[in-house]
């Protein structure tokens, strides 16, 4: 007996359809082995501390070890170029922070100039820190708004202190002159470690810290804190005002990130992965509570928003960039 035309479709459909199980079912699952997380600097730093926590978590949501390799050198141009060059096929990644990652970086700066938007895929957005403009005891402004207030009356009277031109610190304070139309000057460190000492010694009236450097000086009372670059208060120094809640400051968020990335081309399921499984673990408390001790918020979303974020923040290093001299 000849079958039908609609049992022959039946069996048809039948085939096809057993035939993508089989082909999804020959996809091995990822990941099937251990995977890299590369940071571009030395062990014990603060990137560094946040890498293995993730890992840490997210090897146990995976079920595969999550190992964290220092690739060192060159400003961290070496770890970047290791995971550029790495096959993309979901067991090596990149954190970095952002320091790196704008091609709008100035000249001479600590900075590797690459495009993530094009070099790299952006997976998750890992956590933010705010800064933290802090400001010798005896001056006369207990806020950003008494600060602004100040300078208006003593243009240029007033330094700040920083570590190093071009630095996020640096440009974060270019960031609060233009928006308040007032004018310090910039006093660069080479680095962060003496600025607080300074700030407290009465040698320079102002510097703007990173909120982990910062805070020792604001609970022993040695420094005061007008302000965090934030939209948010922190939970670390939960009494200091959010610069955003200053009028005219509206909406100012001025923060350091970090993020994972893989290398492009890695598959899009794989990206999608990790990044749900990371995101999952910044829910964690035990991820968030270290990253508050640490004056960090953590971060998340999806790829399509950590894209998003860096555009954002391009633009805003970008503006700053074209309204200030970076040639002290």
């Amino acid at each position: 007996m000849k079958p039908s035309r609609r049992h022959t479709t039946r069996l048809l459909i039948a085939a096809l359809v057993g035939s993508a199980a089989f082909a999804a079912a020959a996809q091995p699952a990822w990941p099937t082995r251990p995977v890299t997380l590369i940071v571009p600097y030395s062990a014990g730093g603060s990137l560094d501390a946040t890498t293995r926590l993730v890992a840490q978590k997210l090897s146990e949501r995976i079920g595969q070890q999550v190992l964290v390799e220092n690739v060192t050198g060159a400003g961290g141009a070496l770890g970047f170029a290791k995971v550029i060059q790495s096959a993309p096929d979901g067991y090596t990644f990149l954190m970095a922070g952002d320091a790196p990652l704008n091609p709008n970086a100035p000249p001479g700066g600590p900075y590797y100039k690459v495009d993530v938007l094009k070099e790299l895929q952006p997976v998750v957005l890992v956590n933010t820190a705010p800064m933290v403009l802090v400001a010798q005891p005896a001056l006369p402004a207990n806020n950003l708004a008494e600060l602004v207030a100040l300078a208006k009356k003593q243009p240029g009277k007033l330094s700040y202190a920083t570590s190093g031109v071009g630095t996020l610190p640096h440009l974060a304070t270019e960031m609060i002159k233009q928006v308040a139309q007032i004018h310090m000057v910039h006093i660069p460190y080479r680095g962060g470690s003496q600025i607080a000492n300074d700030v407290a010694g009465n040698q320079v009236e102002l510097a703007m810290l990173i909120a982990a450097s910062a805070a020792p000086y604001v609970q022993a009372k040695t420094v005061k804190a007008l302000a965090v670059t934030s939209d948010k208060r922190l939970a670390l120094l939960p009494d200091v005002p959010a610069a955003a809640e200053t009028p005219g400051f509206k909406g100012f968020n001025v923060v350091s990130w970090a993020g994972l990335y893989a290398p492009a081309k890695t598959p899009v399921a794989v990206v999608n992965r990790l990044n749900h499984e990371v995101d999952e673990v910044l829910k964690t408390a035990q991820v968030r509570d270290p990253l508050a001790k640490a004056g960090a918020l953590p971060g998340g979303g999806s790829p399509a928003a950590f894209v998003s974020f860096i555009e954002q923040d391009r633009a805003k290093i970008a503006k700053v960039l074209q309204q200030t001299s970076l040639r002290e």
